[in-house]
């Protein structure tokens, strides 16, 4: 399915929310100011039962089928509340004619409820396909018999052999940690994955063997049920370059098939300099999901970082948006690039509202706008505080999205430090003439359309007093102050 024509996601969640924060009850509370806004699909956080319980993300996947309704990992609730007002929280999402997209962990299992002694040998952290010493038994975490739940909705119980490798061996000490692949029963790390590291099949915790026949079955039969229970619009994937690409073709043609649905995916490939990676991902599971531009963060990221020093004529280059729009779901920042996170990269706080203009401005991708940019966030971690501004004039530009920035547009990317764009507007939508610059402020000439010829256009965000008069030819000057972005409709005099 293509991304919603002129939608925007938003990723309704960060790494630090707290269980105090009881985030699916201010999904229900906030869901109508958020779709006034123009946010039409909010991509929520696992909702079922992690390893460490109340504390866990939800990348940390227990038990899919455990949406905080069992006593398991030391409570009831998940870190976002109990399975009926995640339920509630979804009906509330789609009186408000808001979707909802459900982030899936399929690559790995944490947690385990026993151990099981397992034939394995150790690979190289940085070459998965470089083995390591002798074969040797080591004690894992690969049972789960979920004894909480009690076999309900499923009876299914994971085994060793539903596995191809863990990180952990309970029966040695901290120094003989490392990767173990698992040996038998035709064992291998799996093929249609990434490359780096040799085999990047391997990424934490107990990896799910995508060859087993029961492993794909019991997935395939948890996706049904989740729709069934749910009634989400889509999945946003975790970890897709971890997990045998094919494995995606197939469980999303079945689920859509299930479901008599177009339902939306987009997955996390996070390879952001190499968008031909991406490419590859896309077609391998032919073109059957959206994936997240990492490579346009990236651009992003070090324009923000580069002291006015970036060719901003590039900013598009090598991106997924670029090559690919249709299937791209543009973002500035996510839980993982945020500060303190794994791959900690978040763009200036200065950029960001140069960054969300041109995710949310443009025609091309399907935009992802981060929650600590739009509420803002604080939070401690590793001794150090952190706080997270609210971007400015972010809810503007997203009412903007939804009544002004339509039509024809013109790109006028062709200076080193001031670029521009134009969107001619329709069917009464008057349009928005954009210009930005990382360093000098300056003037650009753009097209608007020569309908709006002798109208008056002005900086709805107010960052330059200048106007401008269309001429009879649809072109106007439009000003740009230094580090700054200005968006110019029509003005009401």
């Amino acid at each position: 399915m293509s991304a919603p024509i002129n939608g925007t996601m938003m990723q309704y969640f960060h790494w630090y929310i707290s269980p105090h924060d009881s985030l699916w009850g201010q999904v229900s509370d906030e869901v109508q100011a958020l779709a006034a806004n123009g946010i039409t699909a909010l991509w929520l956080p696992p909702a079922y039962k992690g390893e460490s319980g109340q504390n866990d993300v939800g990348y940390g996947v227990y038990d899919l089928y455990d949406l905080g309704e069992f006593e398991q990992k030391g409570g009831i609730p998940t870190k976002y509340g109990t399975k009926q007002q995640y339920l509630n929280a979804i009906s509330a999402a789609h009186a408000a004619n808001v979707q909802v997209y459900g982030d899936v962990v399929f690559n790995h299992r944490g947690g385990g409820d026993k151990t099981e002694w397992v034939k394995a040998i150790r690979v190289l952290q940085n070459d998965h396909n470089f083995e390591v010493g002798d074969q040797e038994w080591i004690e894992a975490y690969t049972t789960f018999t979920f004894p909480g739940r009690r076999g309900a909705y499923s009876d299914f119980v994971w085994r060793y052999y539903h596995f191809d490798g863990v990180d952990y061996a309970a029966n040695m000490d901290s120094g003989k940690q490392g990767i173990f692949k698992f040996l038998g029963l035709g064992k291998d790390w799996e093929k249609m994955v990434c490359a780096e590291n040799g085999n990047y099949d391997y990424l934490m915790y107990c990896d799910l063997d995508m060859n087993h026949p029961e492993v794909r079955t019991e997935l395939a039969r948890w996706g049904r049920w989740y729709l069934d229970i749910s009634n989400v619009d889509g999945f946003r994937f975790d970890a897709v370059k971890h997990i045998q690409f094919s494995f995606f073709r197939n469980w999303l043609d079945d689920i859509r098939r299930y479901s008599h649905k177009d339902l939306f995916a987009v997955g996390e490939y996070w390879d952001p300099g190499n968008v031909d990676a991406l490419h590859n991902f896309i077609a391998h599971t032919h073109g059957k999901m959206s994936l997240f531009d990492a490579p346009l963060h990236r651009n992003f990221y070090q324009a923000s970082r580069s002291n006015g020093t970036y060719d901003m004529r590039t900013i598009f280059d090598r991106t997924l948006v670029k090559d690919n729009p249709t299937l791209a779901v543009t973002l500035v920042d996510n839980h993982d690039t945020q500060p303190l996170q794994a791959l900690e990269s978040p763009v200036d706080y200065w950029f960001k509202p140069h960054a969300y203009a041109m995710i949310l401005l443009r025609e091309a991708g399907y935009p992802c706008v981060f929650y600590p940019d739009y509420y803002g966030a604080s939070y401690s971690d590793k001794g150090i505080d952190i706080y997270l501004a609210e971007v400015p004039h972010l809810k503007t530009m997203l009412s903007l999205r939804r009544d002004t920035a339509h039509g024809k547009q013109h790109d006028y990317l062709n200076d080193p430090d001031i670029i521009g764009w134009t969107r001619e507007g329709l069917q009464g939508k008057t349009g928005v003439a954009v210009v930005l610059t990382n360093r000098s402020g300056g003037a650009k000439w753009m097209y608007v359309g020569m309908q709006h010829a002798g109208k008056v256009y002005a900086d709805v965000l107010r960052n330059s007093a200048a106007q401008t008069r269309i001429n009879e030819y649809g072109w106007g000057e439009f000003m740009v102050r230094d580090g700054s972005v200005s968006v110019y409709c029509e003005a009401q005099v």
